[in-house]
């Protein structure tokens, strides 16, 4: 076996699990198989699969837990998406944006994306329900369930078929993820937060189910400015002037 060996090894693993996902046999929600799986599968080392999922973790589509129980493993958090929003990551991650211009941002954004779908007659909110059922699971811990919830946020944007709101969303999206994970200690009771927020997810996506575009915004408005608040962050997202 040549030293080049075990590069390829990984990329056979990474190529395989994205190939599943862009063709959705794996979705947000479904848990990976085993390394132990993976590697016999695959004919490859458990060193190879490690890699691949490491590569997957840092791409933002799973996310990994040690242990043995049943939040361990690797979870799909998201799907692949395209070059716009990657650029857009690695500017979040190089820079870093204050909280409040994130907020206000994400607030113009998902407004949009909530008046546009619902008053879309061809809207396809099938993503967003199969993530709605995905975050029922009880046995999510904080950052998978937070995972899941930054993907709802960014299926909506995409079933509104316009790639630069998408883009944007997703290029945002570990700047939103970092935001709410770090709220998410400051809550004392994350069960109940837990609760709200499915409730609150719900109601948003049924308002635009139903075509209430006015409805689907005020619920958005309030979704997103109620878990601040109750992390405790508070940005001020009045309009700048």
């Amino acid at each position: 076996m040549t030293d080049a060996a075990p590069q390829r090894a990984w990329r056979i693993v990474l190529e395989h699990i994205e190939s599943d996902l862009l063709e959705g046999r794996l979705g947000p929600g479904d848990r990976l198989s085993s390394e132990r799986e993976l590697s016999t599968d695959l004919g490859v080392g458990r060193s190879s699969v490690r890699e691949a999922l490491r590569v997957l973790e840092v791409m933002g589509l799973i996310r990994t837990a040690t242990g043995s129980g049943p939040q361990s493993g690797a979870i799909v958090i998201a799907t692949p998406s395209g070059g716009m929003s990657a650029l857009l990551r690695l500017q979040v991650a190089a820079q870093g944006f204050p909280l409040v211009d994130v907020v206000q941002t994400r607030l113009v954004l998902e407004d949009a994306v909530a008046a546009s779908l619902a008053l879309d007659q061809n809207r396809d909110t099938t993503g967003a329900h199969r993530l709605l059922d995905a975050m029922d699971a009880e046995d999510l811990s904080a950052e998978e369930f937070l995972a899941l919830d930054a993907q709802l946020h960014l299926a909506l944007a995409e079933s509104t078929g316009n790639t630069v709101i998408a883009a944007m969303m997703a290029g945002l999206r570990t700047a939103i993820e970092s935001y709410v994970l770090a709220g998410s200690q400051q809550i004392g009771d994350w069960p109940a937060m837990v609760r709200r927020l499915r409730a609150e997810h719900r109601d948003i996506v049924a308002s635009i189910d139903t075509g209430d575009d006015a409805a689907a915004r005020a619920r958005l408005r309030d979704h997103i400015d109620g878990y601040y608040r109750a992390a405790g962050l508070t940005p001020d997202t009045s309009p700048k002037r």
